[in-house]
């Protein structure tokens, strides 16, 4: 699976240079996967093992589940570094991987083969796990392991192709008709409804199991629940951007971008500045001349002890190291690179010079503007 959103996690490294998270949800879904596999799964498949054999086993079998994710989404992200498409992060969570994709692909091509090349990995990993079985046929643990991976992964290739966003499935279907009809915005639409009916079907059965006494039929709605979530964001981001095409920058960018000099003390800028504006982010002067730029984050970085004592000029943001849009971008391009950039304004610069400021807050008033006059 792919997407475009982040949240704290755990770091875990990285991994072809992109960094591994695991979402705190991820215990959960590991504590409740090895008590199955311990309790249900190899007690039915080998009779005489130890309660600590049980376990350790049920431990081993879902981390390894979880390598074969992360082998999933390394699958897409390889293949999107080869079109030069950043790839932000993978994270594990509740409902399995999601690789955090920078851009949108180039073409139907290339969205085709990232989107294919994760269940073509967990199709490898299935065949693989099948056919060691013989060959460690006289060991249970690993004769256990092998099967139940092989198996799990298949389930991974069948589920992942179903043909709604955000499934991998969903994603070779907006590439076909991507292909077809040549209007990205149009196949992004239409595999998100298509992703949207497959969440209200999931939803349907779940209950249904629940009430026919099935308390299984809990995940299943819960995994209804976030293929329609998900799918729906995905729908109003595609009608966000159909409000957002033609316009520019300057027609949302605030004008006036409040400076402070470099010598204020954090405590003054919450207490004379943030507190009373409630502004998120300033220029830095020194002199004349703006030199950074200070935001809540930055400010956030600082023990509230020290704020007394530390100055803006300290833990600015250097002007060079901004990320920077021009008043003549477009707006729908400035606010994906404030997703890119993991931003939440962006400077606006002519000929070098700051002349505004491009906030998120900025981007939301304006859409509701466009909303309320009907544009």
């Amino acid at each position: 699976m792919r997407k475009t959103m982040t949240r704290q996690n755990i770091p875990l490294g990285r991994i072809m240079g992109i960094p591994l998270g695991l979402d705190y949800s991820w215990f959960l879904v590991f504590a409740l996967l090895t008590w199955s596999l311990a309790s249900s799964y190899y007690p039915a498949e080998f009779k005489n093992w130890s309660p600590l054999l049980y376990w350790f086993m049920g431990a081993v079998t879902a981390i390894m589940l979880f390598v074969s994710v992360v082998l999933h989404e390394l699958g897409h992200a390889a293949v999107a570094l080869r079109y030069k498409i950043p790839v932000r992060s993978i994270t594990l969570f509740i409902f399995g991987g999601v690789a955090r994709i920078g851009t949108e692909p180039p073409s139907p091509t290339a969205e085709f083969r990232i989107a294919i090349a994760g269940p073509l990995v967990s199709l490898v990993l299935a065949v693989f796990f099948y056919l060691v079985q013989p060959l460690v046929a006289g060991m249970e643990p690993l004769l256990g392991l092998a099967k139940y991976l092989a198996y799990i992964n298949f389930a991974l290739v069948l589920f992942n192709l179903i043909p709604g966003y955000p499934l991998d499935g969903g994603r070779v279907f907006r590439a076909i008709v991507w292909a077809v009809t040549k209007n990205m915005r149009r196949a992004t639409l239409l595999a998100a409804n298509v992703g949207r009916a497959f969440g209200f079907l999931f939803i349907f059965v779940g209950v249904w199991q629940v009430f026919t006494g099935n308390f299984g039929g809990l995940w299943i709605t819960f995994i209804g629940w976030f293929l329609d979530r998900a799918a729906a964001a995905q729908v109003h981001q595609v009608m966000f951007q159909g409000l957002l095409t033609g316009h520019t920058v300057s027609q949302a960018m605030s004008n006036h971008c409040a400076a402070i000099p470099e010598e204020l003390t954090l405590q003054q800028l919450v207490d004379d500045h943030i507190l009373g504006s409630g502004q998120r982010c300033f220029l830095v002067n020194r002199g004349e001349n703006p030199v950074g730029m200070m935001t809540l984050h930055r400010i956030k970085e600082v023990p509230r002890q020290d704020w007394a004592t530390t100055r803006a000029g300290r833990v600015m943001l250097p002007l060079e190291q901004l990320k920077r849009t021009s008043p003549d971008a477009e707006l729908w391009a400035a606010l994906q690179q404030m997703d890119r950039d993991g931003v939440n304004q962006l400077p606006v610069t002519r000929n070098s010079h700051v002349i505004g400021m491009l906030s998120r807050e900025d981007v939301i008033t304006f859409l509701r503007t466009l909303q309320e006059i009907g544009s």
